[in-house]
C-alpha cells in the first residue's frame, strides 16, 4: 500500500458524492453511508438529513470521521479518512449550501455516469416531508489515505 499525498486525498473527495461517516453515541461507534459534496473552497464536507438519530448524536459528539473508496478491484483501490467537525447550518447558510450541494452532487453525477439529473430526490432518499432539512458541513481536521495499484 501507498500512502496518498493531501493533494491526491482530496482529489478523491472531490471526485465522487457517496462516502461513509462515522460516528458516536453511547460509546458505540455507528457509520452510514451518506451522500455528499466537498467543497474545496471551505474544504468542508456538505450534506444534509432529515431529523434523527445521527443529527442528534453529532450535535452531542462534534468529532466525526468521514471515509470514502473508489475501488477498481481488490488489487487497486484508493481509500480516504478523514477527520472532522460537525457544523450544523441554519437559515441562509443552510440554503446556501444545499443548493451548492445540490449543484455540485448533480455535476458530478452528469460527469461521471453522464446522466442528467434535475431535482436533489433523484440522488437523495431525504424527502423534505418528514421536515425541514437539516444542511450541515464537516470542516476536515486531518485527511489521510491509501492505494493499492497492482
Amino acid at each position: 500500500m501507498i500512502d496518498l499525498s493531501e493533494n491526491e486525498c482530496i482529489n478523491v473527495l472531490l471526485d465522487d458524492y457517496i462516502g461513509n461517516l462515522g460516528y458516536m453515541a453511547n460509546d458505540i461507534p455507528y457509520v452510514i453511508p451518506i451522500t455528499y459534496f466537498y467543497d474545496q473552497e471551505s474544504k468542508c464536507i456538505i450534506s444534509y438529513s432529515a431529523e434523527g438519530h445521527k443529527i442528534q448524536e453529532m450535535r452531542k459528539h462534534k468529532n466525526v470521521a468521514f471515509n470514502v473508496q473508489e475501488i477498481t478491484s481488490i488489487t487497486n483501490w484508493k481509500s480516504v479518512l478523514a477527520h472532522g467537525t460537525f457544523e450544523e447550518m441554519d437559515r441562509i447558510d443552510a440554503k446556501q449550501l444545499l443548493h451548492k450541494f445540490s449543484d455540485g452532487v448533480k455535476s458530478l453525477i452528469l460527469k461521471k455516469e453522464h446522466k442528467s439529473t434535475e431535482f436533489i430526490n433523484e440522488f437523495s432518499n431525504k424527502l423534505y416531508s418528514r421536515g425541514i432539512p437539516i444542511v450541515f458541513r464537516i470542516h476536515i481536521d486531518e485527511i489521510t489515505g491509501k492505494r493499492k495499484e497492482a
